[in-house]
This record gives structure tokens, C-alpha cells and sequence, in this order.
């Protein structure tokens, strides 16, 4: 759930904000002044907008929105007063508010206006990043992470930016090392210099000496024309070699070399050439196995490894599960020019209880593929197919591994046959549709059961619900009324 910071001096306000942000969805914290708002957005970065009010004994709303301006808190601000001048909305717009409203505000015009700023604030994040990336000034600030399990990771990242040493990342494959990488860059004073990748297990052996130092004209059938290689194009920056465990044994003599005397020796070149470039190399194979079984050259291992990084996998990291879903959500959203905005609380248990074997790279595709799918502006449980059709597979197979002492036989997602109710829960169905003595209740009764729990399932997204109830949103708003749950709605607007 996305957090919300609250900011009201008066208890009764703050109750009732605090509420209707709950029942949308979001994660409530609240402040009775602009020193706690203050004190809370400095300790907790996972808060995702906050909710101000403008006129506070202590600090008031245009002090504390200098104060985030001042500090570099960039947090979305939604302004609430009951000074309707336009004075005063101007100069709250000017002090950098993502939106303003007169208190009484309506639910569903807070509900927008939170729903507004989070993805305002996630767009304005996406073109930050991706500007400091081109611009090679990518930094830790820029990873998305809220585990504890990065906060070594990222340690390191500060500490490494701070010398020239080679550097190995190891880390199982879609982890993101090449993040890493790049942060080291971007925290370096090499900032802004080239940064250069190599897939060492993409290039074909023949050519592998040629790609990583060049060759001259002449020097193999072919070769037309002088050609620099990646070292030379990293000359002065980074060169990042991926996958380094691949590099055939012959040119891993050239590579130890141009590490320890900053020399390449282009393919028909008569003498070495000085380049100055830093080695950042990643694998997502154990280099010190490889090593002692011969397959990698002992002294380049230890040359590659005077400063090493461990990048967990996400299944170790799962409180980044939420944060890197609603950053593809913003991203792959407005790329595939849908309308989602978030992701409904069962769906996001989904995939933080899933184990991820393909790490963030998987997590990427499974949300673009829902946002395909997705016919509403939040990405719901059924969405995500082969999530939900592995988790049952792995579950049912736990199920007869505990209670047979026969190892279960794989099962393939597209034969997993859907999990079957126990009996004993199929007594609570039963129950519903009898009343208080024990006789089936009547229609009426039933169908408003029906419809609550419907809007309680779907978040009172009407046009949801009435997909789901198989009736025309005319007839949903009938029945409301009919039954007396016209309170129980919420707006589709966003």
C-alpha cells in the first residue's frame, strides 16, 4: 500500500482525511503539525504524497513547503485550507503544490487528487532517472529499493565510486547489476564520462579480441578499415563487461593485462596502446568455481575481484516487490498509453508471495503484460495468469509432498488444475444463503449480500462491480438505492 502522509492540527480533520485515504486504498500516517510532517518525511522515503493543511500553530503550510524545497524533499504536496482566495491558491501553486482544495473536500476529489499526484510524481521520477542515466550521472538515489537487504549493496555502491579498483558484481541474472554499475559511474568523478557495456556471452569467439581492443586494416580477411574496440571507446570512462565468466581463456590473457598496465594491443597492431579505463565486470556464475575448475584464469579472478558486490535476488528482497511493481506501472503504463494507476491489494500479495526466478527482469514483463490485460485502472489477481497458475501449481504440489511420503511429479502451468475447495469451506457458502432460523433466505436478501460484497471486493469501482454482477451500471445504481447503499459507492472518475 501506498503511504500517505496526513497534516492537520485538528483531530477531527485529520480522523476523517486519514479515512477516506484508508478506504481508497492507501496507507494513512499522520502529523498534527508541520514539525512532525517535517521530522516524518525526513525518516520515512516511502511516503508517496502528503495531504497539508495551510494554517498551523507551529509551522504553517507555505514553511513547510519551503522547508521541502530548501532539503530537496520531493515529495507531491495536495494543499487543503479553508481560505479559498486565490491569493493564497497561487502562492501555494508557486511553493510547488501538486493541487489544492477547500476543506469540506468531497471523498472523490481527494481520492483524484492522491491518485493524480502519485503518478505525477512517479512520471516526474521515471524522466529523473532516465535523465541522469544519459547524462551519466545515475546515482543510488535513482535505484529503486526499499529493502534492507540492498542497504549493504548500496553502502558499497558509495564506497566503491570512491576509487578506481576493479570491480565484480555477482548476482543471479536479471538482478540488476548493470544498475549497479552504473551508479558506481555516476557517484565517481568519472561522471559523465562514457560508460560502455559488453555482453562477453553475446560475441561470437572469433571476434571477441577484436570487439573488446580493436584491430588495424588488414589484419584478418575482412578487415577493411582500423577498427577502435571497446576499450578505446571507454577511454577515460567505464568500461562494463557483463557476463565476463564467457570470455574464451586466450583473451582473457589480453584482458588481465590491459587491467594491470592500462595497455591494449589491437588485432594487427604493432605496439600497445595506453587507455585509461576503469573495469566494473559482473557474472551471474561463481568466478572462484569456474576459476578452480580451470575454465577461468586464476589471476584474472583475483585482479576482477579486489573489490567484490553481492546483489541479492528479489525473492530475498520482497518489500521491493511493491515499489519497483508501481515504478514499472508508471513507466510501462504511459508507454503502452493505458489508464493504471496502481494495483489492487490481492494482487500485489500475489506477487510478494511469488519466489521470482527471473528476478526483476520477470517482475518487468509479468506488470507489462498485465497492463495489457487490464481492462481497469488497477491491475487486479486475474491479470496476471501464469503468476497465479504457477503459485497453484507450487502450492498443490507442497500440499501432496506433505502428506505423501511420494515426491509430486512436476506440473506445468498449462495443465495445473484449478485448486479445489475443502469441505470444510463450503460450509460458510452454505450459511449464506440461510437467515437466523434456518431457512433459505429470501432473493432480496441474498442479492444485497451479493452487491456488498462486491463493493467491498472491487473498492466500489462501479464500473467493475457491474462488469462483474453481469448488470448495466443504471441497474447497479437502482439497486443501491433500493437496498440503501448509495454510500457504500466510489467515484470511477479516476
Amino acid at each position: 500500500m501506498t503511504r500517505v502522509l496526513i497534516v492537520d492540527d485538528d483531530p477531527v480533520q485529520l480522523r476523517l482525511t486519514s479515512e477516506i485515504a484508508k478506504r481508497a486504498g492507501f496507507a494513512p500516517v499522520t502529523a498534527s503539525g508541520g514539525k512532525d510532517a517535517l521530522e516524518r518525511l525526513r525518516e520515512d522515503s516511502s511516503i508517496g504524497a502528503m495531504v497539508l493543511d495551510l494554517v498551523m500553530p507551529d509551522l504553517d503550510g507555505m514553511a513547510v513547503m519551503e522547508a521541502m524545497k530548501r532539503e530537496g524533499l520531493t515529495t507531491p504536496v495536495i494543499v487543503q485550507t479553508a481560505n479559498s482566495s486565490l491569493e493564497t491558491v497561487v502562492t501555494a501553486m508557486r511553493q510547488g503544490a501538486a493541487d489544492f482544495f477547500v476543506k469540506p473536500v468531497a471523498p472523490e476529489r481527494l481520492i483524484i487528487s492522491l491518485r493524480n499526484a502519485l503518478k505525477l510524481e512517479a512520471l516526474e521520477t521515471l524522466v529523473r532517472t532516465e535523465r541522469s542515466r544519459r547524462a551519466g550521472t545515475f546515482s543510488v538515489e535513482d535505484i529503486v529499493t526499499r529493502s534492507p537487504a540492498m542497504d549493504r549493496v548500496l553502502s558499497l555502491i558509495r564506497k566503491a565510486a570512491k576509487s578506481t579498483i576493479p570491480v565484480l558484481i555477482e548476482g543471479e541474472t536479471g538482478t540488476g547489476k548493470e544498475l549497479v554499475a552504473r551508479a558506481i559511474q555516476g557517484m565517481s568523478d568519472r561522471a559523465g564520462k562514457p560508460f560502455v557495456t559488453v555482453n562477453c556471452g553475446a560475441i561470437p569467439p572469433n571476434l571477441v579480441e577484436s570487439t573488446l581492443f580493436g584491430h588495424r586494416k588488414g589484419a584478418f580477411t575482412g578487415a577493411t578499415a582500423d577498427h577502435d574496440g571497446k576499450f578505446a571507446e571507454a577511454h577515460g570512462g567505464t568500461l562494463f563487461l557483463d557476463e565476463v565468466g564467457e570470455l574464451p581463456l586466450d583473451t582473457q590473457v589480453k584482458l588481465l593485462r590491459a587491467i594491470q598496465h592500462g595497455e591494449i594491443e589491437p588485432v594487427g597492431a604493432g605496439r600497445p596502446e595506453k587507455v585509461n579505463v576503469r573495469v566494473i565486470s559482473a557474472t551471474n556464475r561463481r568466478l572462484l568455481n569456474l576459476a578452480k575448475t580451470g575454465a577461468f584464469r586464476e589471476d584474472l579472478f583475483y585482479r576482477l575481484n579486489v573489490f567484490p558486490i553481492y546483489v541479492p535476488p528479489l525473492r530475498e528482497r520482497p518489500e521491493d516487490v511493491e515499489a519497483l511493481a508501481m515504478h514499472f506501472i508508471a513507466r510501462l503504463a504511459a508507454e503502452a498509453g493505458r489508464r493504471v494507476v496502481g494495483i489492487t491489494p490481492p494482487a500485489l500479495d500475489l506477487l510478494q508471495r511469488y519466489d521470482w526466478p527471473g528476478n526483476i527482469r520477470q517482475l518487468e514483463n509479468a506488470v507489462y503484460r498485465a497492463i495489457v490485460l487490464s481492462d481497469g485502472a488497477y491491475l487486479e489477481t486475474p491479470d496476471f495468469p501464469q503468476i497465479v497458475a504457477q503459485t497453484a501449481g507450487r502450492e498443490q504440489a507442497a500440499r501432496v509432498t506433505e502428506t505423501s511420503p511420494v515426491l509430486a511429479a512436476p506440473i506445468h502451468i498449462d495443465h495445473t488444475p484449478p485448486p479445489q475447495p475443502a469441505e470444510s469451506e463450503l460450509s460458510p457458502i452454505i450459511e449464506r444463503f440461510l437467515d437466523d432460523n434456518g431457512e433459505v433466505a429470501a432473493l432480496a436478501d441474498v442479492e444485497r449480500a451479493l452487491i456488498v460484497f462486491a463493493l467491498e471486493h472491487y473498492s466500489g469501482r462501479m464500473s467493475r462491480v457491474a462488469r462483474a454482477l453481469g448488470i448495466g451500471r443504471s441497474t447497479l445504481y437502482r439497486k443501491l438505492k433500493e437496498y440503501g447503499l448509495e454510500g457504500e459507492a466510489e467515484s470511477d472518475a479516476a
